[in-house]
């Protein structure tokens, strides 16, 4: 298939399909006659298995090192299992930094008073000023 039925496949853009393939991500595409890439069924499912992980946030190194467990048949799950425990840290980390923002911010929206006066503790906290409220 050409790269604009591959990109549908996948559910990527054609340019995320030509980038995965020259990183070799997903191996180069056999190029026909005329010189139009063309993608076969184990390419695109490569291309999705990407993309789903992409979904997840691993790194395009993570995938590199998915892709290749995904490949090999005799693989340990307990390498895959590593590689997915690690990005689930990297989340959980992000979520409490993500908590203690939410919270912080709620904070100052709640301590605002939202009307014509220009004292603002939302500008006092992001200016680091000490607020009256």
């Amino acid at each position: 298939m050409n790269i604009s039925a591959a990109s549908k496949a996948a559910g990527i853009p054609s340019k995320t399909v030509r980038y995965y393939a020259d990183i070799g991500l997903v191996p180069a595409p056999f190029r026909s006659e005329s010189g139009y890439r063309i993608y076969d069924g184990s390419t695109v499912r490569k291309l999705v298995f990407v993309r789903r992980a992409r979904e997840f946030g691993f790194s395009i190194g993570d995938c590199r090192e998915l892709l290749d467990l995904y490949e090999d048949l005799n693989r340990s799950s307990a390498d895959v299992k590593r590689l997915a425990t690690k990005r689930l840290q990297e989340i959980a980390r992000k979520q409490r930094e993500l908590q203690l923002l939410h919270d912080e911010l709620a904070l100052l929206v709640d301590a605002c008073h939202g009307d014509h006066r220009p004292d603002c503790p939302i500008i006092d906290g992001l200016s680091d000023r000490p607020t009256d409220a």
